[in-house]
């Protein structure tokens, strides 16, 4: 049994599991459970990294590591809540689908690039709608042959991109890096407000007009 915590393989330069679970064929009949209502296999085991299994034959996995795989215009996804336990995913272009967070398992290419793309992905070209590198974890992989920098071995929590949140998605980045820079600018102006001399109390000048001494009218 192969554990995916282990460490980045040499070979493969992923984890061991990975590249068995992008060529596994999902959606397909249980040949075991072909007779029950729950006959479709989604779930990988990412232990035993073999054939896709049922929610029947997953039961009996119920002590290893598992993912489910879900399908979006006819690709196979996974939910960044799911694989990002195992894996860094950063780099790799998030999507919001049916209100869940999720990354592709393999390319998609495009045939045609729409007018005014400016970002795409580095392995499959595909349009890519954020400054990210690639469209799916795939990509990422082969990627992974041409820069050295770049791994799947999950970071200390505390410098590992949330993806669950997308406050860390490159646009977010700039907008929160602008706004430090506004608050900073702000709190700089702010104390040098403070180290300047108070302002002298308003003082008025104005005195009330004392009326004349009052004189008799003179005597008829």
């Amino acid at each position: 049994m192969v554990s995916p915590m282990m460490g980045i393989g040499k070979e493969e330069m992923g984890p061991p599991w990975l590249r068995p679970l992008l060529n596994t064929n999902f959606f397909v009949p249980c040949e075991i459970h072909n007779d029950s209502g729950k006959k479709e296999c989604n779930q990988y085991c990412l232990d035993c990294t073999g054939p896709a299994l049922c929610n029947i034959c997953v039961a009996n996995h119920k002590d290893h590591n598992h993912v489910q795989i879900r399908r979006s215009s006819y690709h196979n996804v996974v939910r960044i809540s799911e694989v990002s336990k195992f894996i860094d995913i950063s780099c790799v272009q998030p999507y919001v689908i049916n209100g869940a967070k999720i990354v592709f398992l393999n390319e998609r290419p495009q045939p045609r690039l729409g007018k005014g793309v400016t970002n795409t992905c580095e392995i499959c070209s595909r349009s890519l709608p954020d400054s990210f590198r690639f469209c799916s974890l795939g990509c990422k992989l082969n990627g992974m042959k041409q820069d050295p920098d770049l791994s799947f071995a999950l970071r200390p929590k505390s410098s590992r991109d949330d993806y669950s949140d997308d406050s860390y998605s490159p646009k977010k980045l700039r907008k929160n890096t602008a706004s430090a820079a506004m608050s900073h600018e702000e709190g700089c102006h702010l104390n040098t407000n403070s180290l300047s001399p108070g302002t002298p109390p308003i003082v008025s000048y104005r005195t009330s007009r004392r009326k004349g001494v009052p004189h008799r009218s003179p005597p008829f």
